[in-house]
């Protein structure tokens, strides 16, 4: 069950990313408004990617489940765990898996070879949920031994609002058990951020993976509308389920300042919906200045 909801957090958006032009009077410059307008997300957050300081939240510290950004800690155990260029067989198991959840797949076949690398993209562009559990069931050893490291590893990080029982974020029979804040989310997502090979990964809008020896040929393209539509955005990752809705963990930069944010369930069903709660708030975050800063 989500936790009661909490009163809006606002936190000041604290010193502006940069000085005016020098020919450009504070009179030109629109005023920053106290929060972003038209963001439909019961629970957001946004803060600065460098050091961690809310700008501003909504339920920051209310459980709700987050549907596929959870591949960002399946990502994260697998690249902590190292040995990136195994070869890994596709198990039988996905078959039975995807047709259980109905999960969104990269559409792979048991018997492929693939590396772990590989399989990285395969899961966070077209959300592979097959990927998730070929990753799992490798690095596990199994599922079972996959998840409890999904749990040690959000414990060691301090996302002490966070649990993990599938390492895709699908949802249990009977509702969901994997949960997570839009606090502890920002968290996560810049521990992964902190990768160069996860950011090179979630910064992709699409990777071609040709045919060889023991695989198909494949081509995944992100699921992150903001990659297209957003200039300045470093990934991160989608979510959806039915009861999660559409959510998203995103990271954007102007000028040299990032920012990053999250928002869960902002439309039962609309991806659009997600993406455009997010750039209401990085409009909001990159404040007044916007559109005087330059592209990175």
């Amino acid at each position: 069950m989500l936790a009661a909801a909490s009163g809006l957090l606002l936190v000041s958006p604290g010193p502006a990313l940069a000085a005016p032009a020098a020919n450009v009077s504070h009179d030109q410059l629109p005023t920053m408004s106290a929060e972003p307008d038209g963001v439909q997300a019961p629970f957001a957050e946004l803060a600065d990617a460098n050091t961690g300081a809310v700008r501003w939240s909504r339920q920051p510290n209310t459980r709700a489940p987050m549907g596929s950004i959870t591949k960002v800690m399946t990502a994260l155990v697998v690249l902590e765990s190292g040995d990136l260029d195994r070869a890994i067989t596709v198990p039988p198991g996905i078959i039975a898996y995807d047709r259980k959840y109905d999960g969104s797949t990269a559409g792979l076949v048991p018997g492929e070879v693939l590396t772990a690398r590989q399989l990285l993209y395969a899961m966070m562009l077209p959300s592979g949920c097959d990927a998730a559990y070929t990753l799992a069931e490798s690095y596990g050893p199994g599922q079972a031994g996959f998840i409890a490291e999904m749990n040690a590893t959000a414990a060691r990080l301090g996302l002490s609002n966070t649990h993990f029982t599938d390492p895709s974020g699908l949802p249990a029979p009977n509702g969901y058990s994997t949960y997570s804040t839009p606090a502890d989310l920002v968290k996560l997502g810049m521990r992964a951020m902190t990768l160069p090979i996860f950011r090179d990964i979630v910064r992709s809008q699409t990777y071609h993976q040709p045919a060889g020896p023991a695989n198909r040929d494949h081509v995944w393209r992100t699921t992150n509308l903001l990659l297209r539509d957003y200039p300045g955005t470093l990934g991160i990752k989608t979510g959806s389920t039915d009861t999660a809705g559409t959510c998203l963990l995103f990271e954007a930069t102007r000028a040299g300042q990032p920012l990053i944010g999250v928002v869960l369930h902002s439309s039962p069903t609309s991806d659009a919906a997600a993406a455009t709660d997010a750039r209401h708030m990085l409009d909001w975050g990159f404040g007044p200045l916007l559109s005087l800063i330059p592209l990175p």
